[in-house]
């Protein structure tokens, strides 16, 4: 028998260790898909092993037959089946039940008539950030320190109200106000949250009376559970607190976002309301993005928060990528959101003849973007070339520096 194996039988057999060493990998990239899904890997990676073992540069793209693995990223706000309606005023709602990959977001739109009261209530476990699309609203808002406000918001004005802060919208004249709830909480639903009338209605008439005395008996024969939403009469003007010397708040709760000064590029303007411009708003960011037709949110991605997109108005494609491999591409219209992971490259490009408007909520207090043409332009030339396996005099006409939003006319480089 000879003692030394055959050099064939030896070389299918690191073929095979190889391959089933690649075969592993992808299980690890992608154990939630079954193994039919990414046999083709494996099978396409006894190619790879071959070209390998020969010193070949041809590479195969290991998830090409794993792709599209990003879960969906849209969702139609003002189509959701999770919602509440009655006199005074509806809303709609989502949260992890009803859109899964929006983990640190929920949201809510909610339409409020004139005299319409959104009770009063607290959020224990999410902070709220509010954005005025039309019409106009007043809050009240209190916080643990007895400091309180009353503020009145129209078009483009923005409040935040902490973690447990106790607070009420209403609205106002002359129409009926529409607005945007934004949570720092997927988990977090509107329509459960902890409301004054569902706490007077499980609590004893003695001890109310106790507490807030002969009023408790006439609040607790009309209270007989959660009101949510009620309609009342038109609020007066100027609003007068039960008690008028109540501490006034040293932080205010309100940003007019709308009026705020732009940002302007070729390709469209940006708003932006960070903690630095409103020290309230420890835990999300605002932006007002506005792209001309056929303008481009560069490529880029958000080192410190998710985002989360509202279409006002126009329409979009937005394209995300993640790793391995792993894109995807959606169309979006007026009323629809996107989510987009912390750390997962995108872009916005523009589509129709309309300018596109687009309310921006990140989940962090502070601003953070890196671009692809700042990135770009950080490096040598020569580093460039390498990478891509260009020539350096091409590297050299790549942008000099960040975009931001690119013009729809835009010279495409040859």
């Amino acid at each position: 028998m000879n003692p030394n194996p055959n050099k064939k039988q030896l070389f299918w057999t690191s073929v095979a260790l190889v391959s089933f060493f690649c075969y592993l990998l992808a299980l690890a990239y992608f154990p939630h898909k079954s193994t039919t899904a990414c046999i083709s890997t494996w099978s396409g990676s006894i190619k790879d092993s071959i070209r390998w073992a020969r010193g070949s540069n041809a590479t195969h793209d290991a998830t090409s037959n794993c792709k599209n693995t990003l879960p969906n990223f849209k969702f139609d706000l003002e189509k959701s089946s999770a919602g509440w309606s009655g006199p005074g005023g509806h809303a709609k709602e989502h949260t992890i039940d009803t859109f899964p990959v929006s983990q640190s977001i929920a949201a809510v739109s909610m339409h409020l008539e004139v005299g319409g009261l959104r009770e009063l209530h607290w959020h224990a476990i999410a902070a709220e950030w509010g954005y005025v699309i039309s019409g106009n609203c007043r809050t009240t808002v209190i916080g643990p320190n007895s400091e309180s406000e009353i503020a009145d918001f129209g078009p483009g004005d923005v409040w935040y109200f902490p973690r447990g802060h106790a607070h009420s919208i209403q609205g106002l004249p002359p129409t009926e106000c529409h607005f945007l709830l934004i949570f720092d909480n997927g988990h977090f639903s509107e329509f459960g949250t902890s409301s004054i009338t569902d706490w007077v209605a499980h609590t004893s008439t003695s001890i109310l009376a106790q507490n807030l005395g002969p009023a408790a008996f006439a609040i607790k024969e009309q209270v007989k559970g959660e009101a949510y939403i009620v309609q009342g009469p038109t609020p007066p003007e100027i609003p007068i607190p039960h008690n008028p010397d109540v501490e006034p708040s040293q932080l205010s709760h309100k940003y007019r976002l709308g009026a705020s000064a732009a940002s302007i590029f070729e390709g469209g303007s940006q708003q932006k309301v960070t903690e630095k411009e409103f020290p309230i708003s420890t835990t999300l960011t605002g932006v007002l993005m506005k792209l001309k037709p056929g303008a481009l949110r560069e490529l880029h991605w958000h080192p410190n928060a998710d985002e989360w997109q509202y279409y006002l108005s126009g329409q979009a494609e937005v394209g995300i990528f993640a790793n391995h491999g792993r894109s995807r591409v959606e169309h979006f219209s007026p009323g629809q959101v996107a989510f987009i992971n912390q750390g997962y490259g995108h872009y916005i490009k523009q589509i129709g003849d309309e300018e596109t408007v687009i309310l921006i909520v990140l989940t962090s207090g502070a601003y953070e973007e890196i671009s692809i043409t700042g990135w770009l332009a950080s490096n040598p030339d020569q580093l460039l070339a390498t990478n891509f396996g260009i020539y350096e005099e091409i590297a050299k006409e790549l942008p000099p520096g960040r975009r931001f939003i690119v013009p729809g006319n835009a010279t495409l480089c040859t």
